[in-house]
C-alpha cells in the first residue's frame, strides 16, 4: 500500500489522467502526419506498443477524447499550475491537440463533399456517447461532428445504443434520432462512426450500401477494413490511414 500526503495524492490523480490524455493526443497528432506521408497509424501504434518501455494501452488514434475525467483533470492541473506561476506546456499542448482533433471528422466530411455547402446532404452518425457502454455525452467528439455538419447545412440523423435521450435533452430536435443503427442510413449521403460500440464492429455492409444514397464512410475509430469497404464501392476515410 502506497501512503501519500494529501497534496501528493491530489497531484498524482490529476497527473495520471493528464498522462493518459497526452498519450492519446500524441497518437492523434501522429495520425495527421501518417496521412500526409502515407503511413498507417495502426501499424505505427503496434510498432510503438511493442516497446516494453511504452506498452500498448491508450495508443489508439481517433476523433479526440471527451467525458468528465480527462478534460476536467487537465484543466484543473493547468489551472493549479498557473496559480503557482508554473507552465505545463506539454499538458496544455495535449488539450489544444484534442480540441483540434475533434474537428478532424467534420473537416473530412466537408472535403468529401467538395468543401462547399452540404445543404440537402443527409449525414448518418453512429455513436453519440464519448465512449462505449455509457450514455455520457459530456465533451463527446460526436457533438463537434454534429455541430460541423449542421453548420455546413446538412441534415443529421444519429443512433447510439445508450445515449439517445441524453443527446435529445441537449440538442432537442436539431438532429433526428433513428430507431436502430440501420434506420439511420436511409438515404444517407455519408456515414460517420464516432463511438466504437460492439454493435458497430461487424455490420452488414451490403445492407448499409442498399440503404444509403451515396457511399461515403468516415471511420473515426479505424475498426473497419479500408480494403474491404473500397472493394464494396464505398469511399472510405479512416484516422491516420495514409
Amino acid at each position: 500500500i502506497l501512503v501519500m500526503d494529501p497534496k501528493s495524492a491530489e497531484l498524482a490523480k490529476y497527473a495520471a489522467n493528464a498522462m493518459l490524455a497526452t498519450r492519446i493526443s500524441f497518437m492523434n497528432e501522429l495520425s495527421r502526419l501518417a496521412e500526409v506521408v502515407g503511413a498507417d497509424i495502426d501499424k505505427v501504434r503496434r510498432g510503438i506498443g511493442s516497446d516494453p518501455r511504452i506498452g500498448s494501452k491508450f495508443l489508439y488514434a481517433g476523433p479526440g477524447f471527451g467525458g468528465s475525467c480527462f478534460p476536467k483533470d487537465i484543466r484543473a492541473l493547468t489551472h493549479t499550475a498557473r496559480g503557482y506561476g508554473v507552465e505545463l506546456a506539454v499538458v496544455e499542448a495535449a488539450e489544444r491537440a484534442n480540441e483540434r482533433q475533434k474537428r478532424v471528422l467534420g473537416a473530412r466530411l466537408r472535403s468529401h463533399f467538395g468543401g462547399t455547402s452540404m445543404t440537402g446532404k443527409r449525414i448518418a452518425i453512429w455513436g453519440l456517447a464519448f465512449k462505449p457502454e455509457t450514455d455520457d455525452i459530456r465533451e463527446s467528439p460526436a457533438l463537434s461532428v454534429i455541430d460541423d455538419a449542421l453548420s455546413a447545412g446538412a441534415d443529421v440523423i444519429a443512433y447510439d445504443p445508450a445515449a439517445m435521450e441524453t443527446t435529445r435533452a441537449l440538442l432537442g430536435d436539431r438532429i433526428q434520432y433513428a430507431e436502430n443503427m440501420y434506420d439511420a442510413l436511409n438515404d444517407a449521403d455519408a456515414l460517420i462512426l464516432v463511438t466504437e460500440w460492439k454493435a458497430f464492429r461487424r455490420p452488414d455492409f451490403s445492407r448499409i450500401k442498399a440503404a444509403m444514397r451515396s457511399f461515403g464512410i468516415l471511420d473515426g475509430r479505424n475498426i473497419w477494413s479500408p480494403e474491404k469497404l473500397r472493394t464494396l464501392g464505398f469511399t472510405y476515410y479512416g484516422i491516420g490511414r495514409g
